[in-house]
């Protein structure tokens, strides 16, 4: 990379693979939690991960590339991070740690989001950046409700 074009490009590449990841571990961390509310979330947020792969393939319609993820090491730890709790922990811990495993994740995203959404402006990439903002957005919602979730019924 020698240019904010081919930073943004790679990052977008980054945070496609890491979507099309977590669609594809979300259904093993939605069987493990037993709360209710919790499941729901995880399938919710599900759905809206699919929404976002399709808002990101119009970004990358917007800026005239090929839909195509790049692998996202951070992704892989994060989910492999959940997947490690998954098998060891249980009860009570298993719910709070699943929560801290989905925040983390919430969080990369959020920081990828960001900087994509202030990169495609810099670019004159306005289209791409309204819908960056508009995943952004998705995105600090579902961690939001996380907390709230954590807060009123998980950590309880």
């Amino acid at each position: 990379m020698k240019t904010l074009a081919d930073a943004f490009s790679h990052t977008l590449k980054d945070i496609y693979y890491a979507e099309n990841a977590i669609l594809k571990a979300g259904p093993k961390v939605a069987k493990a939690v037993k709360t209710a509310e919790l499941k729901k979330a995880i399938e919710g947020h599900m759905d809206e991960t699919r929404q976002q792969v399709d808002l990101l393939k119009d970004v990358f319609k917007v800026i005239g590339e090929k839909p195509e993820g790049e692998k996202c090491d951070a992704i892989e730890g994060l989910i492999k991070e959940c997947e490690g709790v998954i098998d060891e922990a249980e009860g009570v811990a298993l719910e709070a740690a699943v929560v801290g495993c989905l925040q983390a994740i919430e969080h990369y995203e959020i920081a990828r989001y960001g900087t994509l959404r202030e990169w495609a402006k810099e670019l004159g990439h306005k289209d791409a950046a309204d819908i960056l903002g508009r995943i952004l957005d998705m995105e600090k919602a579902a961690n939001n409700k996380l907390t709230g979730l954590a807060v009123t019924d998980v950590n309880t």
